[in-house]
């Protein structure tokens, strides 16, 4: 009887431990809990802070770019600003016609596709599909220096180099023009492009081209007939990208254009939107100064009007990929 009631006493005292035990483990869970939940909230509510600062940089540009650049066009006129032909900002009777500037940037940036796009995605072809070992790496390093190459350094060779070129290649007086300036707008582009569309054509599944292998197709048809058009959404947002440079670069074309207000040519000096602003704004003043702020306002609308286009049909395309 001793015996048995000294087993219950022990019995009591561990399940009094065993009680205490699992009270402090579940206060120590519910603490840990409630800083686990605590960290989320800190957490989520910081990058909802950090996406609405992105979203509060694009209304805070957009807003002034508004505001300082419609005043002039409403002196000068939506008609003679947008389709007037000449340029005289500093002459006794002004005129501030922007046509020349747009259809430049619109040639120069067009021709920059025209010849980088096929060239970039050719490059990326090699470096997804066809390349091995040193070739490949070698290639890649030097597509990875292009791409932190400053703009002024390419404009700089593009003066040294390739307005000497056009020059004496076609015995022109100057070779500062809009084909100089598309020869240096396509260097520029070619990161953008071949690393995107590298990164697409990568992603393709192998079972695809197995499939096409197993058909009797060669590499080079399986590459350009299934490869490819499976990719085709990354190559378009590598369009889209190489749009984005072109027509937003503004020191290298000015260093090898001309930067002279002509209606474009391929073989004459010209200005482009982003380089009359950099040109004149040191020295502008009144409605000059109005006027560079009107055209940043011309350039801020093309360059989203056709990032929304070109928005448009990746998502088109790549839905219809699906």
């Amino acid at each position: 009887m001793k015996f048995s009631t000294k087993k219950r006493t022990e019995y009591a005292a561990v399940s009094g431990h065993e009680e205490e035990n699992t009270a402090m483990m579940k206060a120590g869970t519910s603490a840990k809990a409630k800083r686990a939940v605590f960290s989320e909230s800190i957490m989520r509510l910081a990058f909802i802070l950090c996406g609405f600062t992105a979203v509060l940089f694009v209304l805070t540009i957009t807003g002034f770019l508004v505001v300082s650049g419609l005043p002039a066009i409403g002196r000068i006129g939506i008609v003679d600003f947008l389709f007037g032909t000449t340029w005289e900002s500093t002459a006794k009777n002004p005129s501030f016609g922007i046509l020349p500037f747009i259809l430049t940037s619109i040639y120069g940036t067009l021709g920059a596709l025209v010849l980088g796009v096929p060239v970039g995605l050719m490059c990326a072809i090699f470096l997804a599909k066809m390349s091995k070992g040193r070739a490949a790496s070698i290639v890649g390093y030097a597509v990875d220096l292009m791409s932190g190459i400053p703009s002024v350094v390419y404009g700089l060779v593009g003066m040294i180099i390739v307005v000497p070129f056009v020059r004496q290649v076609f015995g022109l007086p100057d070779g500062a023009n809009l084909f100089s300036a598309i020869i240096v707008l396509t260097v520029m582009i070619l990161p953008s492009v071949i690393s995107v569309s590298e990164t697409a054509i990568r992603a393709v599944p192998s079972e695809y081209e197995e499939a096409s292998l197993a058909l009797g197709a060669t590499k080079t048809e399986t590459v350009f007939k299934v490869t490819v058009p499976a990719a085709k959404s990354g190559i378009i947002t590598s369009v889209v990208l190489g749009v984005g440079r072109a027509i937003g670069e503004a020191m290298a074309v000015m260093m090898v254009a001309g930067n002279v207000a002509n209606m474009p040519s391929l073989f004459k000096s010209v200005r482009f939107l982003t380089t009359a602003v950099a040109g004149e704004m040191s020295y502008s003043s009144g409605l000059q100064r109005e006027a560079l702020f009107s055209i940043a306002l011309v350039l801020f609308v093309f360059i989203m009007v056709i990032n929304l286009f070109l928005n448009f049909v990746v998502k088109r395309t790549g839905g219809e990929g699906k």
